[in-house]
């Protein structure tokens, strides 16, 4: 095992990915020599070239568009979009094209894919850089949607993503400078499997991306008040892991979910819409499902007002206190 940041995972497992197969190649916008607006792709292009490093002027349409079209052809690109709120912008190619083409063939044709953009809050960005939008993507059949909290699953994703012959929407937390453990030898982490990553018998706590950090230091707080907490980390959340999910929620018999992204119409509406459809764990509950999740407005620039938007430490604490009594 090594220690390394959450944007080396990345940059490491599309380095390993291109230098295994020359079909794979990065396009977006300053994804060259300025290393890209994170700094994910630093380094890239000088041991890969401008073959397979691409810069491209700033037309999100026009550069997913491209990456769809040579998609088909049979490359493997790999699309970086600065921010997520962007997305909007290559809406049409994504969602129109990449996610129905292998319908649409009848199976003849693939477009793999992977798009790569950061989501949610942490860099005082403000309203139209911090937008937390992963149900755009979930509610298109065709896209597959992970969102990694850990170096670890942001790397064996990403070498999954790249070797599938789906379309994969990679969305990227913000505090890519999050250390982490990754082993030494090559792994992959199958899309659509979730992950527990705290094992615990009295609540579960489902969540994922950058929320993962925050969940893990409420459970801290009630592990002190005798809380013993389960964490599930999704990391996949279409198709969703509904297995885990459900077996850690009759195990503890509470569930609260948590994540960045503004509640109503949330991601957290379908994990509890899937805990109520099955009979087991829904008649195992000893109170409803609590979710939690952004506040109902745009994100302010001022940086205390930012973090007020989002469930923090003690915010987590007061709802899974609730479960109980």
């Amino acid at each position: 095992m090594k220690m390394m940041s959450y944007r080396e995972a990345i940059r490491e497992a599309m380095m390993e990915e291109m230098a295994r197969d020359e079909n794979v190649v990065l396009i977006g916008e300053d994804v060259g020599c300025y290393g890209g607006c994170f700094t994910v792709s630093s380094g890239l292009i000088d041991r890969f070239g401008t073959r397979q490093v691409i810069e491209t002027p700033v037309s999100e349409e026009g550069l997913v568009g491209v990456a769809v079209g040579a998609a088909i052809m049979g490359m493997r690109p790999v699309v970086e979009v600065m921010y997520g709120d962007f997305s909007t912008l290559a809406s049409d190619p994504l969602l129109n094209h990449a996610a129905k083409t292998h319908f649409m063939s009848a199976g003849a044709q693939s477009v793999p894919l992977v798009y790569r953009t950061p989501m949610g809050s942490g860099t005082g960005a403000a309203a139209q850089h911090t937008q937390s939008l992963e149900t755009l993507f979930t509610n298109t059949p065709g896209l597959h949607v992970v969102f990694p909290s850990t170096p670890c699953d942001a790397k064996g994703l990403m070498k999954c993503a790249i070797r599938s012959n789906n379309p994969v929407v990679f969305l990227e937390h913000k505090n890519y400078g999050q250390m982490g453990l990754v082993p030494d030898d090559e792994y992959l982490i199958e899309i659509g499997k979730a992950d527990i990553k705290r094992i615990g018998e009295d609540v579960t706590i489902i969540t994922y991306g950058r929320m993962l950090d925050t969940v893990t230091q409420a459970a801290r707080v009630l592990e002190d008040d005798e809380v013993s907490v389960e964490i599930v980390d999704l990391r996949s959340l279409r198709p969703l892991d509904t297995r885990t999910i459900l077996d850690s929620v009759i195990k503890t018999k509470r569930a609260l979910i948590v994540h960045e992204a503004p509640l109503f119409g949330g991601f957290s509406g379908e994990i509890a819409a899937t805990i109520a459809s099955d009979s087991k764990a829904f008649s195992s509950l000893m109170k409803p499902v609590v979710r939690l999740g952004g506040r109902e407005m745009p994100i302010p620039f001022n940086k205390h007002l930012e973090a007020a938007m989002i469930p923090q430490v003690e915010d987590i604490v007061k709802a899974a206190t609730s479960l109980f009594g």
